[in-house]
């Protein structure tokens, strides 16, 4: 089976490669069809997932590190184990304050994601 993570019924994460997107910050594309995607991104210490909106569905889980949330108005610092929610359109951003990664998962797919 190609790397290509489209569709990829089971993911290793060691056979897909690290894509630098940013200061501090690397992205794995995991699996995804039109629907759904799954990423993950890593976080150096500081390092900033700048304010954005796209019109797609998130939820993100803290795989590890200690992160600022900010989802519209609303500030929360979130660690280890906790998950939030980004509706469609929303300015959202994230500050890391410990290294760590994120679980990303969008509906549907991020096509900007994807070379």
């Amino acid at each position: 089976m190609s790397l290509n993570p489209k569709e990829l019924l089971f993911v290793k994460a060691n056979e897909i490669p690290w894509e630098t997107v940013g200061d501090g910050l690397r992205r794995k594309v995991f699996t995804y069809d039109a629907n759904l995607m799954m990423t993950m991104v890593a976080f150096e210490m500081g390092a900033i997932g700048a304010m954005h909106q796209h019109p797609h569905t998130q939820v993100s889980y803290v795989e590890s590190g200690v992160f600022e949330i900010t989802i519209g108005e609303e500030v929360k610092v979130l660690h280890k184990g906790d998950a939030y929610y980004i509706p469609p359109s929303i300015l959202h951003g994230a500050v890391c304050r410990e290294p760590g990664v994120l679980v990303d998962v969008f509906t549907p797919m991020r096509e900007d994601f994807i070379k």
